[in-house]
């Protein structure tokens, strides 16, 4: 079987007619896609790989369309939907949110990472024009071509529904507000998500709703801007794309920029569209409100549950929104419940339960657990060991860290809940297949020889203070024993060993985020 480096080198013979002289596998960001950099002669492309077939249909299907309409948006030049991979135009490697911290930081030395606020911080002139220029092809975005857009193939819903909304304040309640053991009554705080939905369900959603317009999804091309990351897009409200640009957690814009950039999208979308602009605002901060919401639930999840520093690093910017916008009353809502838990999370003497202290210069991380995740010098000094659930139909999971070696195992020996009907739906994670394979013998036995050879391992590569260990087990779906034996592995190393951990199961389609 061939790797996805294989398959995609075959791609790109196909489509140029020539070899790459070089591929290099880019770094990972909040998806589970991953890019690939091949370039021969002058030709530079990317490579891109998807599990997601349905998510692959509308990158593609969006960016032909937006193409077509004259967006400045990466090309599709040749596409295997068969391996889950396609080649895009090369955009380099600037980002808007980039090039704003690189500016800020010459502008203003000695800025910290944490959040200023309307501290005196020079805006960098010339980053203040790309942004404009961004918020200006947004209308073009939501009107001009979200009239003719397919939303047949919008992944996972085709609009900004009810339901989606539900899904993201789920998120942050689940991902947020549980992991950082923030008190709430369950009932009353789901009473009220369902109330917002309903404020936000009364205005006009007949557009195309970007769902991930943010600084970190434009590239920078020669002073212009260029739009990435727009696949999760559906039929929504104009206010949530705005908002969540503007609202954009360590971009960390003034608010003085923040209400410029507003006025000024204003100003563009009223020559495609009619728009009253006190009838906007009324409803816009509902939008920002749960932009954030869904970004800290994200952050929590990522941080919290991933392991992943970055993310929490952004948590202390979405509390600084949800701050200023208290205090101004930009929400409220008459949503007492999910108001209180806001307070909760704002309120300076409330910050200790959410592990953080600002200080003038830095945050500190108070609880052991989010030391051990956050503390980079522990990160680089100490061990990770990445551990993969893959299924043996795709590719093997690949050593990002340049270090080679680890441990495959093949658990397709193992009894197979797979087979029967109850549990076709459910994955290893599931307490249904959990029971299942808990009680099958065999399971017992093959894990009990994967933990000493692990241990063993774990043991030697702590003496010598190696970085970093890989572990994966596949099986023929790796949607139920392969996923099982990974979580297993986990909770016995967490539970016997100081290091750092990353799980990560490749065949996403099968579990819950």
């Amino acid at each position: 079987m061939k790797t996805i480096e294989q398959n995609i080198i075959q791609l790109f013979r196909s489509w140029s007619g020539t070899e790459p002289q070089s591929i290099v596998k880019l770094p990972g960001s909040g998806s589970y896609r991953s890019y690939y950099r091949l370039a021969s002669d002058h030709i530079t492309v990317l490579g891109a790989h998807n599990d997601d077939v349905r998510e692959n249909e509308a990158f593609i299907s969006f960016t032909n369309h937006f193409r077509n309409e004259g967006l400045p948006v990466p090309e599709i030049l040749a596409n295997d939907i068969a391996n889950r991979i396609y080649l895009i135009s090369d955009l380099g490697d600037t980002t808007l949110y980039q090039l704003l911290t690189e500016r800020k930081a010459a502008m203003n030395p000695g800025i910290h990472d944490v959040p200023q606020a309307d501290a005196a911080v020079q805006f960098p002139p010339d980053v203040l024009e790309i942004y404009k220029k961004a918020i200006g092809f947004l209308p073009a975005f939501q009107v001009k071509a979200g009239k003719k857009l397919d939303y047949n193939v919008c992944y996972p819903r085709g609009a900004f529904d009810r339901q989606s909304m539900m899904w993201d304040l789920n998120y942050f309640k689940y991902y947020f507000l549980k992991l950082a053991k923030i008190p709430f009554d369950e009932q009353a705080l789901e009473d009220d998500f369902k109330s917002l939905c309903d404020i936000l369900l009364q205005t006009d959603d007949d557009f195309f709703l970007y769902r991930d317009f943010q600084s970190r999804n434009i590239m920078v091309v020669d002073g212009e801007p260029w739009f990435i990351d727009y696949q999760g897009g559906r039929r929504g409200a104009l206010q949530y794309d705005v908002a969540s640009l503007l609202t954009d957690g360590k971009a960390d814009l003034p608010m003085t920029v923040r209400k410029e950039l507003l006025d000024f999208y204003l100003t563009k979308l009223s020559e495609l569209h009619p728009v009253d602009g006190e009838k906007f605002m009324k409803i816009y901060h509902g939008f920002a409100l749960i932009r954030i919401l869904q970004a800290l639930g994200a952050y929590g999840f990522r941080g919290y549950y991933e392991n992943k520093p970055h993310f929490l690093q952004s948590i202390p910017f979405a509390l600084s929104n949800l701050r200023y916008m208290r205090l101004n009353r930009q929400i409220g809502f008459g949503l007492k419940t999910l108001m209180d838990v806001i307070d909760m999370m704002i309120d300076d003497s409330a910050m200790l339960k959410l592990n953080f202290v600002k200080h003038n210069d830095h945050i500190d991380y108070q609880s052991d657990k989010l030391k051990l995740i956050v503390d980079s010098e522990n990160i680089e000094k100490g061990l990770t060991i990445t551990i993969h659930s893959f299924s043996y139909k795709n590719s093997l999971p690949v050593d990002e860290t340049g270090n080679g070696g680890g441990f495959i195992f093949d658990c397709r020996a193992l009894p197979n809940p797979g087979r029967y009907e109850e549990f076709k739906q459910l994955n290893g994670k599931d307490q249904p297949v959990i029971d299942y394979l808990t009680k099958e013998p065999e399971v017992d036995c093959f894990l009990a020889l994967v933990y000493s050879m692990i241990d063993q391992s774990v043991k030697t590569y702590l003496d010598r203070k190696f970085s970093h260990l890989m572990v994966s087990f596949g099986c023929t779906g790796g949607q139920h024993r392969s996923v099982y034996c990974a979580e297993k592995l986990a909770d016995h190393l967490k539970n016997n060993h100081p290091l750092k951990i990353n799980l990560i199961h490749l065949v996403q389609s099968h579990l819950n985020p």
